[in-house]
């Protein structure tokens, strides 16, 4: 297997990372260290591999838009190959089907950091591929009602909407601070109203905890579920 890592050691991983993640938003004390022990003595790997491994699914759900677990920052040496397997995990686990995205990204960024790298002839007719996704099924008054109060306002830069869209309103995206993958409501007091550049950082950045945070603190109608 690539990297030397097992199907079960990664999804072993995986599932202790799900477990800390559904503690930490209950509120619940994690010992990560505790979680890391257990899996050293099942395969027999230190646990600083199994510390580092975690904090690789860190930045695999970061590629995602996903929230990490607090305490584990996102560290970016995985193998594509390994990114591809552990999003595939999440996404059993969850029993949603969603375009993977981890894989291509992470190939995308070696990319970039190379130093001779020419220019690609691309493919200029792309084949097409019907995927099965998961949709939520989304009450239209809760957006409406978060842009009303918005007032045409980033709820976390606290500037104005950067644009108009086609229809001549002020753009911007609704966020939902718990996402709906993982479990949050389809409620205005888990969704605020986002600036494009805000609403990319608090998905994709580095800060997206921090931010998250902020929101939290400062949104009054928010409410950690």
């Amino acid at each position: 297997m690539s990297d030397g890592w097992s199907h079960e050691e990664l999804t072993a991983s995986v599932e202790c990372y799900v477990e800390m993640q559904r503690k930490e938003r209950a509120g619940q004390p994690i010992a990560k260290k505790q979680y890391y022990r257990k899996l050293a003595q099942r395969f027999g790997r230190s646990e600083k591999a199994f510390e580092h491994r975690m904090q690789n699914i860190s930045y695999i759900l970061s590629l995602m838009g996903r929230s990490w677990l607090t305490g584990l920052k996102p560290a970016k040496n995985v193998d594509a190959d390994v990114a591809d397997r552990i999003e595939k995990l999440f996404t059993q686990l969850d029993g949603q089907k969603l375009v993977a995205v981890a894989a291509f990204e992470i190939t995308v960024r070696e990319g970039v950091r190379q130093k001779n790298f020419s220019k690609p002839n691309g493919n200029p007719s792309p084949k097409a591929r019907r995927i099965a996704i998961t949709q939520f099924q989304r009450d239209t008054a809760v957006k409406a009602w978060v842009l009303r109060q918005a007032g045409e306002i980033c709820e976390c830069c606290e500037q104005p909407a950067p644009f108009n869209g086609a229809d001549g309103l002020p753009y911007l995206e609704l966020h939902y601070v718990r996402q709906l993958a993982e479990g949050g409501a389809d409620t205005v007091s888990n969704a605020v109203a986002l600036c494009p550049n805000c609403h990319r950082e608090i998905h994709h950045g580095a800060n997206a905890q921090a931010l998250t945070a902020w929101l939290y603190d400062n949104v009054a109608r928010l409410l950690r579920d």
